[in-house]
């Protein structure tokens, strides 16, 4: 039984510890591990840039570690799959779920195929605490509100599985008759202009680098992380979700993990609490997804589909470029181009920005942080997106608006963030930093900086943007805007 072949599809699994179904494979025969890159069924969310960049590298990784058995496919995967069972006659084929709703469509539309074909099909949780299907209310209906979700969905019902205690024994079949396959490089995942070069100074893909960075976090970051994780010049965040997006590490073995340090070190239970509540709300995005798959594209609320959206091409660019003349905003833009990733304080502030001040739709941030972030993840970045705009299930009040000036004095007091990202502002005085056209002539004549050359002046007026919003959001709730 050992010798006979059996297919192991890796996808958003891209690890060889606590992998149920790899584990599941090896137990059943020998594995043909396999990659298929689809670039055509995603359709709108074929991953961005940045996204390819870290899975490129984060293949590379997985490759090494399975001594180059790893297979790289490109195109449907219904059709490499069946060509490929034919071809080494395989009758089993294994994978860990996916929750975006093309994959569930396409992997019902293969497993059926594959069953009329007499090949069996098996499949696992390998990514989420909780499977979305299972945590309903009373009356079988699903949540709408992260924290009876979470408090009482979750952690009401069961605890999470430990983690798979080692990678599993693998056994390889011999794959020298299959001809289809491609090497790593012909999927042309990096970029033609070499720009990913920058994110190469900030990340460790892979599995190894998944832990890496969790043992980093235990031992630097997690003491303090309450209060310190809304604080983005400091080292206080887990920066573990792309490591969880490829699932390099799965969340099962960060809460082990975290779980152990806390019996042995000295962590509160205070910030061990926030940062599970955290990794449920990585959950909960998924649970939203699932069972409103229109997520991504509309908002849950239905009346923010009259809301009176601006176009503002020009607005749109400053916001991208990390031009709008709000430092805490283009601080946050630029780290994300630079780094791929932003603070998570920052990403409220900005999005807030993009969807309240300019009201430009928040469908084109979705877009953006899709194509610049290396966790770019369908459903967290539409929860996210649609919680800071106000129209999401479980989202920020409609007339919360973050305003770019206070948070960043608060948040950033003595401007280190600012002046890592905007260093021609570096030698304002902090009390200046973070509006500095309120710097006196001779002030900004000191620090270097000229307001419209070197530094943008701010593009919208806070206040007055403000009421606009407000005004508009207020209009939609009353009805009076009606439905184009």
């Amino acid at each position: 039984m050992i010798d006979a072949p059996v297919i192991f599809w890796f996808r958003q699994d891209l690890r060889l510890a606590d992998n149920p179904g790899l584990t599941a494979a090896a137990q059943q025969g020998a594995v043909i591990p396999v990659y298929i890159l689809d670039d055509e069924q995603p359709g709108t969310w074929r991953m961005g840039s940045a996204s390819r960049w870290w899975l490129h590298r984060s293949l590379h990784q997985l490759e090494q570690q399975l001594q180059g058995r790893l297979l790289f496919f490109a195109g449907k995967a219904e059709e490499i799959l069946q060509r490929l069972t034919r071809a080494v006659g395989a009758e089993k084929v294994f994978w860990n779920r996916c929750y975006e709703p093309w994959r569930i469509e396409r992997d019902r539309r293969i497993k059926e195929t594959l069953n009329q074909t007499g090949i069996g099909v098996q499949s696992f949780n390998a990514s989420l605490l909780w499977e979305p299907w299972e945590v309903l209310k009373g009356d079988a209906t699903p949540y709408k509100v992260f924290t009876p979700y979470y408090r009482k969905g979750c952690l009401g019902r069961t605890v999470p599985r430990s983690p798979l205690e080692q990678a599993p024994a693998l056994h390889f079949y011999s794959t020298t008759n299959i001809s289809d396959g491609c090497p790593l490089a012909a999927l042309a995942l990096l970029p033609s202009q070499p720009w990913h070069k920058k994110l190469e100074q900030h990340w460790q893909p892979g599995e190894k680098g998944a832990h890496q960075r969790l043992n980093d976090f235990i031992a630097g970051g997690l003491d303090g992380y309450r209060q310190g994780r809304d604080f983005p010049a400091l080292e206080q965040t887990s920066r573990l979700s792309p490591h969880l997006h490829f699932g390099e590490i799965s969340p099962h073995q960060i809460r082990q993990t975290l779980l152990t340090a806390a019996a042995t070190e000295n962590i509160s239970a205070a910030d061990l609490d926030h940062f599970f509540s955290e990794l449920a709300w990585r959950e909960f995005s998924y649970y939203q997804l699932y069972h409103n798959t229109h997520l991504p594209e509309l908002p849950l609320r239905a009346e923010f589909q009259r809301f009176p959206w601006l176009k503002d091409e020009e607005g749109l660019r400053s916001w991208q470029g990390g031009l709008t003349g709000y430092p805490l905003v283009d601080a946050g833009m630029r780290e994300l181009w630079q780094t791929g990733f932003m603070h998570n304080r920052v990403r409220m502030v900005v999005g807030s920005f993009l969807v309240k001040n300019l009201m430009l739709p928040w469908q084109q941030g979705e877009s953006w942080f899709w194509d610049c972030l290396v966790d770019a993840d369908l459903a967290s970045n539409a929860a996210s997106w649609q919680w800071v705009a106000g129209c999401g299930a479980d989202a920020a009040p409609y007339f919360r608006i973050f305003n770019p000036v206070t948070q960043g004095q608060k948040f950033d007091p003595d401007g280190a963030y600012i002046r890592r990202y905007l260093p021609e502002l570096a030698q304002l005085p902090t009390r200046y930093l973070h509006a500095p056209w309120t710097a006196s002539a001779d002030m900004l004549e000191q620090a270097n900086v000229r307001l419209g050359v070197d530094y943008p002046l701010p593009i919208v007026d806070l206040k007055t943007s403000r009421k606009r919003a407000l005004a508009a959001y207020q209009m939609v709730r009353q009805g009076h805007i009606k439905q184009p």
